[in-house]
Parts: structure tokens; sequence; C-alpha cells
């Protein structure tokens, strides 16, 4: 616990972290964590990660860093079941945009900064799509306890993400190349320079994560729903849900695991190509490497490079594959692809319905459609969908796919193969003129 590894030292693999639970204090129900409701004005009770501090015990609590994440909520939506062929009642939204920095990775970055805090980091860098370098810049400048690095892709990046993690004071650093060439500079600098890696390769940004399953389970009164439906890109979620389910499960907690369905933008589809069409499998803890290496080196020759809208799992090299591979073996799991027209038109269904969200978050609705009609979903099924980040972290895509046929849909989205905005919600224009105005307030 006082070291820090990005990988094992024998052979760079991911690390996982694993307790002793027979000498932790685990609760015989997790209803009992409900009884912190009363004691909220302690953080670490306030917090939606650490009032679930037994199932995550690797801090001493002097060290916990929190900044009041996870004030989340799960909301029934029945517009978007109905836009998903779901019976009303039956699906779910969990929506992590309430976080401080507007995105889930504060659950997950609360515990990185943690073990940083721990281990007397000052210095800390993660490679970003946008949301995870927007939560570690608000936790350093929030604490004052670390001096952030944020390697980005030239133009892989959403102003509305961008924008935080300057305001947050980070360094931000550009770089020719994509998210995958910013994760390769990224974990060298920090290996050479000896700087804080807060990337979800690290072990315990995903036991924070954990915590979003815990809360989803909350909201359902403790009783797993039939699906949980959650965007794939760097497969950090993916990962976390599976852990925290199988130990939940392990703890004798919960008495079944929901089944667990991974979405990827067509654009940027390692997983769904690697899982669905390559038949790669967890394999009791070894899965082919042969396949994914191949894959990968297919992908490079083609030049083929991650290509999508929904900028958040813009990403062809998703560093928790394997772990992502064990959830979906432990959930049943299921892999599909989405393309961004699909994932604008299940945003905007969001949006209609009261809960706005950043594009990736779309690809989670657009999933549940999509099994609905095959028919690996039923209509009467409990379904999850987890609305990762705000509406507000990328306001460009959302106006331009609502202006419809304007300059700014043909030049944002026509390239990406969106071709119509069906569900827009356009501006209307009217002249300076009150009868004018009263002539469209009068259809209104």
């Amino acid at each position: 616990m006082d070291e820090v590894h990005t990988g094992c030292p024998t052979c760079g693999s991911l690390l996982d972290v694993r307790y002793d639970w027979d000498r932790v204090a685990v609760p015989g129900s997790l209803r009992e964590f409900e009884g912190r409701w009363s004691t909220r004005r302690n953080p670490l009770d306030f917090s939606g990660v650490w009032r679930f501090r037994e199932l995550l015990p690797f801090a001493p609590e002097d060290k916990i860093v929190t900044i009041g994440e996870g004030q989340t909520i799960l909301q029934q939506s029945n517009s978007v079941a109905r836009y998903c062929g779901m019976n009303e009642g039956s699906l779910f939204l969990q929506y992590e945009g309430l976080n401080p920095s507007g995105s889930f990775k504060d659950n997950g970055m609360t515990a990185a900064v943690t073990h940083a805090h721990m281990v007397g980091a000052t210095q800390a860098a993660c490679a970003s799509t946008g949301n995870t370098s927007a939560s570690l810049a608000i936790f350093g400048s929030c604490t004052g306890l670390l001096r952030v690095l944020v390697f980005i892709g030239s133009g892989k990046i959403a102003y509305g993400k961008l924008s935080q993690a300057l305001d947050y004071n980070a360094k931000t650093i550009q770089l020719e190349g994509d998210f995958d060439d910013a994760m390769q500079r990224v974990r060298e600098v920090c290996s050479q320079a000896g700087i804080y890696l807060c990337n979800s390769l690290n072990p315990f940004r995903l036991e924070g994560q954990k915590a979003i399953i815990f809360r989803i389970l909350e909201s359902l009164a403790w009783e797993p729903p039939d699906w949980i439906v959650v965007p794939g890109g760097n497969l950090g979620n993916t990962s976390a849900f599976g852990k925290a389910l199988l130990e939940l499960k392990e703890l004798g907690l919960i008495n079944r695991l929901p089944r667990l369905a991974v979405i990827n933008a067509a654009g940027a589809n390692t997983l769904h190509e690697l899982y669905e069409r390559d038949g790669l499998r967890w394999n009791h803890g070894r899965p082919d490497a042969t396949v994914r290496e191949d894959y990968f080196v297919a992908m490079e020759a083609g030049g083929r490079r991650a290509a999508t809208l929904a900028s958040a799992i813009e990403i062809n090299r998703p560093v928790n594959l394997n772990k992502a591979l064990r959830a979906l073996d432990a959930c049943n799991g299921v892999v599909r692809e989405v393309g961004d027209q699909e994932i604008l038109d299940g945003k905007a269904q969001v949006g209609a319905g009261g809960f706005g969200c950043e594009p990736a978050s779309g690809a989670s609705v657009a999933g549940v459609k999509q099994l609905r009609e095959e028919g690996v979903i039923a209509a009467s099924d409990r379904v999850v969908c987890i609305l990762t980040g705000h509406q507000l972290k990328d306001p460009n895509v959302t106006v331009a796919y609502h202006s419809g046929k304007s300059d700014d849909f043909d030049r944002l989205l026509r390239p990406s193969g969106v071709n119509e905005a069906v569900h827009a919600n356009s501006p209307v224009v009217v002249e300076n003129d009150l009868e004018k105005i009263m002539e469209v307030v009068s259809g209104f």
C-alpha cells in the first residue's frame, strides 16, 4: 500500500486490489449503509463513495480525500423506456453528471487521489479525452494537495471539458495524436519523473468507481436490476462494475448478478470486434493474447484511428480490456456497437426527458434500443442505463444536432455519418415584431 505501481513489475499487466475479507468488518446487510444518511455532516458519510468505505477498505479515514462526490441519482424514465421499446417503469437512468466535475470520473478520482495522499505524492498526471482531466484537475485545485499535469490529443477533446482543466489550473500538454498516443506518453513520463498516474489503469481509481454500483443498488432497495448498460471506452466502469458485483456476491450481500451490456461507438469498437466477432473471452483469467495482439497489429497496419462524436469513448486501445472480459464473464455480458446517428438520437431522448447528458451517454440508450429490437432484453426487464457525464460537457455537438440543417450540422455532424436530427428541438427564427412573435407563441 505504500508503493506506487501502474502495472505488474514483472509482466506489465494491470494490477487488482484484493482484500482479505476475513480481516475486514464487512456489514451483515447492505441496508446497514442507510444509517449514514443521518450522519451526513461527517464528510465521509456525505460522500457517495466513502459512505460505503467498508467495501473499499484500503484507506485510513484520516487520509481519505473527498470533495463531496457521488451525490447522484437513479431516475426512472418512462419517455426513454417508450423510445427503447420497454415497458413503463422498467428503465432507469443513473445520472453521474451531478458529480462536482460533471462526470462519473469523480467516483474513481477520490480513491486515486486518496492513495496518492497516502504515499505522499505531490504531482499527478493523466491522459484524457476530457472527463478524467476535469476530474483530476478539480481534485487538485480543491484540495491543494497535487499539482496536475494533463495530456490530450490534438483536436480530441470537447471544449466544455478542456475548459474545466484550464480553469482548475492544470498544466495541459496537447500532443500530435489521439488518446492512445497520449496514454502511451503519460505512462512513460510518470515512470521517468515519479509522477502519480491517475488513469483507470490505476487499480485504486477502479475501487472508487465501484460505488456507482452501490448507489444503484441502494436506489433499487438493494435489489439488483436485470441489466446494467454502460458506454464502453477505456472500460474502467465495465471493470469496476464487474469487480463490485463479484465482491458483493462473494460476501453474500446480493444473491444474483445482473447482466451487463457494454456499448461501443461504431468508430471505436475494439471490444465489440474482439468479443463478438473474434470470440475473445476471459477464459478463467487466461484470455488469448494472440487474438488481442493480432487485432492491434492489424489495426496499426491499417492506420485505423478511433473516430466518433462521443469523444469520451473515442478510444481504440482500452487499457482495462482484460478486466472488462472478467466482468462480462461474471455477468453473462454482451457487447454491441452503435453509430453516431443512434448515439445522438438516444442523447436527444434523454434530454427531452429532463436529463441532459454528454454524447457518450447516449450510447447506453441506443444500446438498449438495439438489444430490445434483437429480443435480447425483454420489455419487462428492469434496466439501468449509465449516463456518464453532464450535458454541457460537449455543448457544440448538442447545439449542432438541434439546429437541424445548419452550417454547424454540416460541419460537425455530417462527416461522422449523422444525416438527420429526427428529435431536433430547433430554435424558431422570427422577426423582431410583436405580431409575428405572437403568431409563434399562439401555436405553441
